[in-house]
């Protein structure tokens, strides 16, 4: 979005007391997401109340009578028409009071999304969204109902951004709502994994990475592609959310445990030194003591070498917010650290085995991030957006140190 408003002749500036228009991308997955989306309306007003303020995203589709009345709001932009932002904004006459534009998403057929030129910020991997919406119905989430069906980026235009992109930048991520997804429309051939051949045949990225992709998604065909291939990071993102059979059927989850494990063995099998990670949720209405440990249980069973816990957060307008068999709150915090300890175990044996190994690493402002999803700390300087090899010295509080050639005196002489 800031691309595109800089592209259309308007100027960042870095603080909203110095901003006439401030734009908010807002999230509404919880109903804490909207109660931050609401304080910071009100933050950015009270810091500059002359500016003019955009709210969009999420929340904004979802429901744009809540925040049109807040102050300060001038548009509420839903993601049905995100990508007129630039065009609405340079109206030359800007209304007195809140004006929403905001349509049905599920009239949208097409993927609509802005390019991605590059990096947001100092960042050094530009994340290039090739899928949005989604066609599941978890009973806990209203992603779908604010996101519309899933939509794909064509092929063709998804390989000329990736081109353009590794012109400047070693790493690009692919990411979407609903990523493995990609390429399931009716009528359709390819699949994800087409799509990546054609990025590694077609296009000079060093390395690619996949975000997160659901459990059935991580297809024989995609897994032996990432094993195999040197410019695809050995890293695995796969979303559980529990590891009940009890818990997932009320959550109207596609998979059982049993599933869920044969991907997750078989990427390790295959890819021994990858990143395999999970989103977790702690307290879904019902889980039992007795469901938490088995769920708790077959996360420690499986190599993840690191996991999102989330503590569940009821979200109006789903099934699951109105199940009479709430998890008390202090419930589901106690179980999130249960699984948050286990978590931070995991990544500090995984990270261990990583001593005295040679790792690729792409550089960025003041650090590296490992082809295998680890941040590591840089004996010395290099400049960003450099895909190098470094060898591990040590583990870090939360990730590794490169090598060091310096010997470090132990017992200092005192000379005096």
């Amino acid at each position: 979005m800031e691309s595109a408003l800089l592209a259309k002749g308007l100027n960042s500036v870095p603080t909203v007391a110095e901003a006439e228009l401030v734009v908010l991308n807002t999230c509404t997955v919880t109903a804490f997401a909207d109660e931050d989306v609401r304080k910071a309306v009100h933050r950015a007003h009270r810091e500059n109340p002359s500016a003019r303020i955009l709210v969009t995203g999420c929340y904004a589709q979802r429901a744009p009578e809540e925040l049109v009345v807040l102050p300060g709001v001038t548009w509420v932009v839903g993601n049905s028409h995100k990508i007129q932002i630039p065009d609405i904004v340079k109206e030359t006459k800007a209304p007195y009071h809140g004006e929403i534009h905001v349509g049905n998403i599920f009239d949208q057929q097409e993927f609509l999304s802005a390019p991605v030129e590059d990096a947001s910020g100092d960042r050094t991997r530009p994340n290039l969204k090739i899928q949005d919406g989604c066609n599941n119905r978890c009973s806990f989430c209203i992603i779908p109902y604010v996101r519309g069906r899933s939509r794909s980026a064509p092929a063709d235009q998804v390989v000329e951004q990736v081109r353009n992109l590794a012109s400047r930048y070693r790493e690009v991520v692919l990411s979407g709502i609903n990523l493995g997804r990609w390429g399931r429309e009716v009528g359709s051939t390819m699949r994800l994994a087409d799509l990546i051949r054609r990025l590694l045949n077609e296009t000079g990225i060093e390395r690619l990475r996949l975000s997160s992709v659901e459990p059935m998604d991580w297809s024989d065909d995609l897994l032996e592609l990432v094993a195999s291939s040197g410019r695809i990071a050995k890293h695995v993102h796969a979303p559980l959310q529990s590891g009940s059979d009890r818990v997932l059927r009320r959550m109207h989850r596609k998979y059982r445990p049993r599933h869920y494990e044969d991907r997750i063995r078989k990427a390790r099998a295959w890819m021994p030194d990858a990143a395999i990670g999970a989103d977790v949720m702690t307290g879904f209405p019902g889980e039992t003591e007795e469901q938490f440990e088995e769920s708790r249980a077959f996360i420690e069973s499986l190599p993840f070498t690191y996991l999102h816990v989330f503590t569940y957060s009821e979200r109006p307008g789903t099934p699951a917010a109105d199940s009479p068999d709430q998890v008390p709150m202090e419930m589901r915090k106690e179980r999130n650290r249960i699984l948050r300890e286990l978590a931070a175990r995991k990544n500090l044996e995984f990270r261990r085995c990583m001593v005295g190994r040679t790792l690729s690493v792409v550089t960025l402002s003041e650090s590296a991030l490992s082809d295998n999803f680890l941040k590591v700390e840089l004996s010395s300087p290099r400049p960003a957006n450099q895909l190098i090899n470094v060898r591990i010295g040590s583990v870090t509080t939360s990730g590794l140190r490169e090598h060091s050639p310096l010997s470090i005196l132990q017992n200092p002489i005192d000379l005096a």
